[in-house]
This record gives structure tokens, C-alpha cells and sequence, in this order.
């Protein structure tokens, strides 16, 4: 069996138990290794890879990996960053609404905002502002009197 065949057959079979599952999984660092071993056993022995090739792959992917996480933290400290703040939303093309943001949620990776009860992606945030609170000072003073 060629590596190519190989890594035919671990896609289809990733893309099918994708289907039945219906939600989309991405590669992770151990079917990379899978994915190497599956290479390094069927590669021609009289051409084989380079070690420095497998090394600068791995470092790619690994690379991947810490700009992936990266991001994910990224897009949490900014949804953490609108608690407490007034926030205009876009629902759908003909809905928007509006509120303050009242807790952070993570759902399968991806971070969303609370408001009025209902879980937001950040993607729908329109605006953002302060919240005004009904605490402000009259300007009175009633120590004078």
C-alpha cells in the first residue's frame, strides 16, 4: 500500500465518521504522527524522506497548534473585555438587539456573550458602548444644609 492510498483512506474514513457525526473535527498533533508513521512505513527504501524535512513539518504543525490556541485566547479576552458594556447585535439580516453583556460563555471552543438571556457570537456584535448607570450624582450637596 503507497502512502498516498494510505492517507486516502484515513481521509475518507475521517470524512465519513464526520458525516455521522455532523460536526467538523480537525487534525490534531497525534493523526499527524499517525500520518507520519503511515508514511515513513510505506515510503521507497531507495529514496527515502529526509529527517529534516520531518522535523520542519513537525515544527510547522506544532506552530499551527500555538497560533490556534493563540487565537482562541485572543477572542476570549475580547469577549471578556464587553462585560458590563451596552452592546448593539445583528441576529439575522432583519433582526438586531441590543443589552448588557452579562456573562461569558465558551461553546465548543468559541466564546459568546450573554445578553438578555441569549447567547451571542462575537461576529454579531454591531457596537459597543459604556453602560450608563441610573447612580449618577444630582450635583447637590447635603452637607451645606
Amino acid at each position: 500500500m503507497s502512502s498516498v492510498t494510505s492517507i486516502a483512506n484515513y481521509t475518507s474514513n475521517t470524512s465519513s465518521a464526520d458525516t455521522v457525526s455532523g460536526s467538523q473535527q480537525a487534525l490534531t498533533q497525534q493523526d499527524f504522527l499517525q500520518l507520519l508513521v503511515s508514511q515513513m512505513e510505506n515510503q521507497d527504501p531507495l529514496d527515502p524522506q529526509s529527517d529534516t524535512q520531518m522535523a520542519a513539518e513537525m515544527a510547522q504543525f506544532t506552530s499551527l497548534q500555538q497560533t490556534t490556541a493563540m487565537s482562541s485566547s485572543l477572542a476570549m479576552m475580547q469577549a471578556d473585555s464587553l462585560l458590563g458594556s451596552t452592546v448593539n447585535l445583528q441576529v439575522d439580516a432583519q433582526t438586531t438587539a441590543s443589552g448588557v453583556v452579562q456573562g461569558v460563555l465558551l461553546q465548543n471552543g468559541t466564546p459568546q456573550i450573554l445578553v438578555n438571556g441569549s447567547a451571542y457570537n462575537l461576529s454579531q456584535v454591531v457596537s459597543v458602548a459604556p453602560t450608563v448607570t441610573g447612580a449618577a450624582s444630582s450635583g447637590s450637596d447635603s452637607s451645606t444644609q
